[in-house]
């Protein structure tokens, strides 16, 4: 299976996960850089942030287009806010942190987002 494919697919999986479930393509996309592509921890990381940005807005347009509640864009406004304050400090903290640090505290959410959707 060639690179361009394997590429084509993770970010399909991607999206779909990203649209189906409103967030979750990081927590795919990443340990499908690393494993199938041999794409460094922190590039993948970073490749991750710049891939779901355009599927979160790509989301964000058809949910909109498909509801018209203003409570709803008053809330991802706000929560954008955070966001982009979040997004900031974490790709400052990225470049300090270690490989193996990062393969920790992304398993430490990854697991407690597991333990949150069985409670």
């Amino acid at each position: 299976m060639g690179q361009k494919f394997q590429i084509r697919v993770i970010g399909v999986l991607t999206g779909f996960v990203n649209g189906l479930f409103g967030s979750g393509g990081g927590t795919l996309v990443v340990p499908a850089m690393e494993r199938f592509l041999g794409v460094e921890e922190h590039e993948a990381h970073a490749t991750a942030i710049a891939v779901i940005l355009p599927l979160s807005l790509i989301s964000l347009g058809i949910y909109l287009w498909r509801t018209d509640s203003g409570a709803f864009l008053r809330v991802a406004l706000w929560a954008s806010a955070g966001g982009v304050v979040g997004g900031w400090i974490g790709a400052k903290l990225l470049s300090h942190l270690s490989g193996i640090w990062l393969h920790r505290i992304f398993g430490i959410f990854m697991l407690a987002a597991a333990v949150r959707m069985f409670l």
